[in-house]
């Protein structure tokens, strides 16, 4: 098990690029399986779950060629369906979150597939109930075996429909509508997600000869196709990414440019860190973040106090509610933050408060956080990331804490972060990876 040790409490300068989005990433390469004919996608970011869902890709069958070091051509024209049978499909496709969006695109395109229950981050829960209630309305049969294999079928095709989905779920919205595109007649889906990552999908699957309307919304009409063709596709900057390093140079008091961050995709990601007091300038399609001593949280208008909650697109993304979370710990002022997604993610809180930090953890879901202006600094202090997220934000709290850290278990933050050590070295981090 790998370590980051980290001496603190140094500012940084310089400009970072963010990677490809890992969470698009993850949608755009299930969605190869769609059709026989070559897709090239670039920006792919080097991470361990995007190259663990490359690997089973071409385990199943796909021809996988690298182009450059972020750029790939894939061609599904040989999928081995026997493989889906094996204990090694099990094995790889339970370890890795991503691998539940190949549900909807083989089972539009070859009536089938099948599924362990996927892994990931344990972030509390995360029901699969939307993928398949959404996959059986357009004609799928659902047969689960114990309580954690799942086989799909769809003998006689699919038929497009209408439905309302329970839940604007990202991952589910995406497995029906890489279905959907090849169901007879018009699939109508309400309360759909539409992150820019979906997004993205969709206009992907348009140009590849798909038929979608609606996209950017939560209502999408789908006319069903026989067959898709091949495209090329670059995805998006890492929004994550982008509010992570927004945060950082808050916290560690640097002056860092966010390089090519397509900022019109960024939703209200820039006015969120604003409320904290945080200055950013954009500069073309660049975000430079000027060095700052002090930053200070908003209030309401009637004084009360700022709440920062996470919610579907285009609310706050909760990938981002760790970052807030201990950035505001050096700002001036307090701040609710209400996690509503996910009952685990502010577990880790705890360590904050081991490094100085004035938290108060009201239940699961909420925490008040306390700032301390930079009036005392964080201690450093030897920790364990309990998933990508807060592996990153505890990251950030050591850059800016007095003294040496020592974060365990960093093969999570590996997992979304292409070479965080190395790139944050570059601008004057004192990172070593043990």
């Amino acid at each position: 098990m790998a370590s980051f040790e980290v001496i603190g409490g140094k500012p940084l300068k310089g400009e970072i690029v963010p990677q490809g989005a890992k969470n698009e990433a993850l949608q755009i390469l299930c969605a190869v399986l769609a059709t026989d004919e070559p897709v090239t996608i670039s920006n792919i970011p080097d991470i361990r779950d995007v190259n663990k869902l490359i690997e089973l890709l071409r385990d199943m069958g796909v021809k996988v060629g690298k182009l450059s070091s972020d750029t790939y051509r894939f061609q599904a024209d040989a999928v081995h369906l026997d493989y889906l049978d094996t204990p090694e499909f099990i094995a790889q496709a339970g370890a890795l979150r991503g691998s539940v969006m190949i549900l909807g695109p083989m089972l539009g395109r070859f009536g089938r597939c099948q599924l362990p229950k996927p892994g990931g981050d344990k972030i509390g829960r995360r029901p699969m109930d939307t993928h398949f209630l959404g996959l059986e309305k357009l004609g799928g049969k659902l047969t689960l075996e114990g309580t954690d294999f799942y086989r799909i079928k769809a003998d006689n095709g699919l038929t497009g429909t209408y439905m309302m989905l329970d839940e604007a779920s990202v991952t589910g919205t995406a497995n029906i509508v890489m279905a959907a595109v090849f169901a007879k007649g018009t699939t109508t889906i309400y309360n759909a997600a539409c992150e820019p990552y979906l997004q993205q999908l969709c206009k992907m699957l348009v140009r590849m000869g798909a038929r979608i309307n609606g996209i950017g919304s939560n209502l999408l009409t789908i006319e069903g196709v026989e067959r898709l063709g091949g495209t090329e596709h670059r995805m998006l900057p890492d929004m994550i990414e982008i509010g992570s390093f927004i945060g950082l140079a808050a916290m560690t008091g640097s002056e860092i440019t966010i390089k090519d961050c397509q900022i019109p995709e960024l939703g209200i990601i820039p006015d969120t860190f604003r409320k904290l007091g945080i200055q950013l300038e954009f500069r073309g399609d660049d975000i430079h973040i000027p060095a700052q001593e002090h930053y200070e949280i908003a209030t309401y208008l009637d004084g009360s106090i700022l709440t920062i909650s996470d919610h579907t697109w285009p609310g706050f993304t909760p990938d981002l509610l760790s970052i807030v979370l201990v950035v505001a710990t050096q700002a001036k002022g307090t701040v609710l933050i209400h996690q509503k997604m996910f009952e685990s993610r502010l577990f880790f809180v705890d360590k904050l408060i081991d490094m100085g930090a004035q938290v108060i953890l009201c239940d699961p879901h909420r925490a008040t956080v306390i700032g301390l202006d930079q009036r005392t600094r964080l201690r450093g202090i030897t920790m364990t990331s309990p998933d990508i997220r807060a592996g990153v934000a505890l990251l950030i709290a050591a850059l800016s804490a007095d003294g040496r850290s020592v974060i365990e278990n960093v093969e999570q933050i590996d997992r979304g972060y292409q070479n965080i050590d190395k790139r944050l070295t570059a601008l004057g981090a004192q990172i070593r990876r043990l």
